[in-house]
């Protein structure tokens, strides 16, 4: 993911106006081609690590003690947990888009496939 920031010229009001871009790159995970127009089905293309629910407790008690009582608690805080099955949360929602487009167009891009990454452009205008 890159933020990009730049800056234009409103013809308008002849003042500079900072404009914020997200550009994303997205992997392809599904294509529908019915000869005239093809569909294109994106994920956001990020690779996340599992958090486990102990690791995430863990952190949260950790912050809330000062250290002489943190001493005292985080073992038995760890061996209470130790007990209790770990569960993974997914910490990132990913963002999905539908694209249709025409044929041409599709072609025009390289005709990209299933599991190929390619680049959206975000941003307000």
């Amino acid at each position: 993911m890159h933020y990009i920031s730049q800056f234009v010229k409103d013809k308008s009001s002849k003042k500079s106006n900072c404009v914020l871009s997200e550009t994303n790159e997205f992997k392809i995970t599904q294509i529908v081609d019915n000869a005239q127009m093809v569909q294109l089905t994106l994920i956001e293309n990020v690779t996340t690590e599992p958090v486990s629910q102990k690791q995430l407790i863990i952190e949260n008690v950790s912050k809330k003690l000062d250290s002489e009582t943190k001493e005292q608690v985080m073992p038995l805080l760890e061996a209470i947990l130790q007990a209790q099955p770990t569960i993974n949360i997914k910490t990132y929602q990913q963002t999905q888009i539908t694209i249709t487009m025409p044929k041409s167009r599709y072609n025009n891009m390289g005709r990209p496939q299933v599991g190929n990454i390619i680049e959206v452009d975000l941003k307000k205008i």
